[in-house]
């Protein structure tokens, strides 16, 4: 559980070290699931995606049914859909959910061994057949580039494992900007070996083109200054739960993800909101960003059974009484937009329905 703990424990002692900035209540929770959604997982046939793929059309609207924040909004689910599992069915019903207002559709990769030129067709190419095709992404108004946010299969964003498995480009950063990649919402990764010293941040990444890992650091997301780099990185939490020890001694790594054998709890909340990622001079607003692979068997009932609406009504009931918290359930898209416009000294509640109301 501590494997590569080194690379960002650094991290983390100077930010619980450091003081407490004091910020107005009530504070704003963004709440975002970014799902790694694969439903041909383990090497599944094209039957059992689509029955993995059935179960959310019939199991997540009904989970979302009743359960809403104070804006009437229910909870958001992001599907990160992979390259390299393409489905047009898989798609339209995912669509589909889009349609219903209760997530969104991005973009995940696999890939290994890659060169440059390949890489970069296959996102824009990728991106464009979304939009055309599946009714999906948003178009930049001043390029009418298909814009998506992206997340790295096998944690590998931008060659960053040592041995160079699972990707094989070292300007991947840029290629996404080049692309449409409006941020990347891979990390944390730990306790993989690609896991970035930065964490807990939102911030921009600067490419070396000649170096892999280039998003190790960046620029912090800041009220008052513009984009400063290539790539907004939006990150999740990552932090050590003294609350859930191993053998009862050792904290437990959190790291934002929800699984089979780490499910939604209400316990896992506390220290979320404590190590939530801001932006800088908007300490306000707490970007709470979890991830998943939701279509994997294991983790189904995680996500649609009973666990999940226990969390969410423990969510609700404890996090949005308009006094101490306010809660807004978001996808990575509205994530994003929220960053930007806080950046220009926006209020969120406008931020966000900015954000709203542009339409694939």
């Amino acid at each position: 559980m501590f494997r590569n703990v080194h690379l960002w424990l650094g991290s983390y002692l100077r930010q619980c070290l450091a003081p407490r900035v004091v910020a107005a209540r009530p504070l704003t929770i963004l709440f975002a699931v970014a799902d790694h959604y694969e439903p041909y997982w383990g090497g599944a046939n094209r039957a059992e995606a689509h029955g993995r793929q059935a179960k959310w059309d019939a199991l997540y609207p009904a989970l979302c049914q009743d359960l809403v924040d104070s804006s009437g909004r229910p909870p958001q689910h992001t599907f990160f859909y992979p390259i390299d599992q393409h489905d047009p069915y898989v798609l339209d019903q995912l669509a589909l959910m889009r349609d219903k207002g209760l997530g969104d559709v991005e973009v995940h990769l696999h890939h290994d061994g890659d060169d440059s030129a390949r890489l970069y067709d296959t996102l824009a190419n990728y991106a464009e057949n979304l939009h055309k095709k599946h009714g999906l992404l948003r178009v930049c108004p001043d390029t009418g580039r298909a814009l998506y946010g992206f997340i790295h299969g096998d944690w590998a964003l931008d060659n960053s494992r040592p041995d160079g498995r699972y990707c094989g480009v070292n300007d991947e950063i840029s290629i996404l900007a080049a692309t449409g990649c409006y941020a990347d919402f891979t990390l944390p990764s730990a306790p993989s070996e690609t896991q970035t010293s930065t964490i807990n941040s939102i911030y921009y990444a600067t490419d070396d083109p000649e170096a892999p890992k280039s998003h190790d650091k960046g620029v912090a997301a800041r009220v008052g200054r513009p984009p400063s780099g290539d790539l907004l990185m939006i990150q999740g939490i990552l932090a050590l739960n003294w609350k859930s020890r191993k053998w009862g001694l050792a904290p437990r790594i959190e790291n934002s993800h929800l699984s089979g054998d780490n499910p939604p709890s209400a316990a896992r909340i506390p220290l979320w909101l404590a190590h939530a990622p801001r932006v800088e001079g908007a300490p306000e607003v707490l970007f709470v960003k979890l991830h998943t692979h939701g279509a994997s068997p294991p983790n189904l009932d995680s996500q649609l059974g009973d666990m999940a609406r226990l969390f969410f009504r423990s969510l609700i009931e404890n996090y949005d009484d308009g006094r101490e918290y306010t809660l807004r359930f978001v996808t990575c898209w509205e994530m994003a937009s929220a960053v930007h416009a806080l950046e220009k000294g926006w209020r969120i509640e406008a931020a966000l329905a900015a954000a709203r109301g542009c339409a694939p």
